[in-house]
């Protein structure tokens, strides 16, 4: 769906509240430790500024559960914005209210505010009318760039889009540019590699994408299902019993569409997943009783790059392994090694895997990092994700 964006609209000195996803992680004493979410909406917001628009920002910062927490308030996003743009972002106390709305009438051309954390109100995530009607007061129009919510129908995210003009941020748009193009006529070969924990969380995007791919890797702690739906003994490692015959089928899916199903070859296993935990290598038919896999081991992360140093597009989605461990996190390091250094288009599907890349240090070495995990693979799965389905057709 090709969706009205920022530009086709007249924002200029207009009042505009940007829903951006500046849900970021912090340390204790308030530091952001990964600004990539905020660097990404900058191209929007100086848009903005260029415009003179008075532009009010909102978003969501972790999971509060409808009360003030203290720690979650959203003044040191407001604090890194400033230092980016370099121009002051005021944090404001509250996202609805009298006192945002005189705030925000005294606005003049060009000024931004941060409303506080909209999910100290158990109103967004249940998308309620009144608080949606509260937040549009505010403004003139509705610019959405929060793709990392975009499958989310908030008060914030669809709610608003009721009341107000709505059109995509340039992030949004480029999130959708960059991922439908996966699902039209991508490169060949195309290659998908998904890792992470859970299986039911990524199959209905594996059986979307299947017929589309030329190759389909997998790894994480999801591959302990695919391994047991073909006998193989996966000690205490965490299995989804209920889709082993839906894994099952997907392998025989893949051969009947000459799609290669890469498994591991052999694992890091380890008696606990925890730093300093007992740990070796073992072949996928010699995992211990009482062991759990932690991570791919040699032979598999040499397959799995064999297999993408052909390929002219790769997506990948969910760690290989136990990344946050340092000596569970060599797959995924191996794997993104591999794909900064392929001359192909290369799509990092956001959430965990994001953050993976951006610590390693090879994020700019991609074509490109979603912000979105959830959204991208609701996207992908064929879905039609609410906060986009409310914005204006071109």
């Amino acid at each position: 769906m090709a969706k009205r964006t920022v530009k086709d609209v007249d924002v200029a000195k207009k009042k505009v509240l940007v829903r951006v996803d500046f849900n970021v992680p912090m340390d204790r004493d308030g530091t952001i430790t990964d600004d990539t979410r905020i660097r990404a909406c900058l191209p929007t917001i100086e848009y903005l500024i260029n415009q003179q628009s008075r532009i009010i920002l909102c978003s969501h910062l972790d999971r509060p559960g409808g009360k003030v927490v203290e720690e979650l308030r959203l003044a040191p996003a407001a604090k890194r914005l400033s230092e980016l743009i370099r121009k002051p972002v005021e944090a404001l106390s509250d996202c609805v209210g009298p006192q945002v709305e005189d705030a925000v009438s005294k606005l003049h051309d060009g000024d931004i505010v941060l409303l506080e954390n909209l999910r100290f109100y158990l109103q967004e995530e249940a998308n309620d009318s009144d608080f949606s009607q509260r937040l549009s007061r505010l403004a003139d129009i509705y610019v959405d760039d929060a793709f990392g919510s975009c499958h989310r129908a908030h008060a914030s995210i669809v709610g608003v889009a009721r009341y107000l003009p709505a059109v995509s941020g340039l992030l949004l748009e480029k999130e959708l540019t960059t991922l439908n193009g996966l699902t039209g006529n991508p490169a060949r070969p195309f290659a998908m590699m998904i890792g992470g924990a859970k299986v039911a969380t990524k199959l209905g995007l594996l059986d979307n994408i299947l017929p589309r791919v030329d190759s389909l890797l997998i790894g994480g702690g999801m591959a302990a299902t695919f391994l047991k739906s073909r006998g193989y003994g996966v000690g205490i490692s965490a299995v989804e019993n209920d889709q082993l015959d839906h894994v099952l089928k997907l392998g025989e899916k893949a051969r009947s569409l000459g799609v290669r199903l890469l498994l591991p070859l052999d694992l890091i296993v380890a008696q606990k997943l925890e730093a300093g935990s007992t740990a070796k290598i073992v072949s996928i038919d010699q995992v211990p009783e009482g062991w759990m896999i932690a991570d791919i081991a040699s032979k598999t992360i040499e397959a799995f790059s064999k297999e993408l140093n052909g390929c002219k597009t790769v997506f990948w989605n969910g760690p290989l392994g136990v990344f946050e461990i340092a000596q569970f996190a060599k797959g995924t390091r191996s794997l993104a090694r591999v794909l900064a250094n392929l001359k192909a288009t290369t799509i990092i599907g956001g959430g965990s895997t994001a953050e993976a890349v951006v610590e390693i240090g090879l994020a700019d070495k991609m074509s490109y990092v979603s912000t979105g995990g959830g959204a991208s693979l609701e996207l992908l799965q064929g879905k039609v994700l609410p906060g986009v389905a409310v914005l204006q057709d071109k």
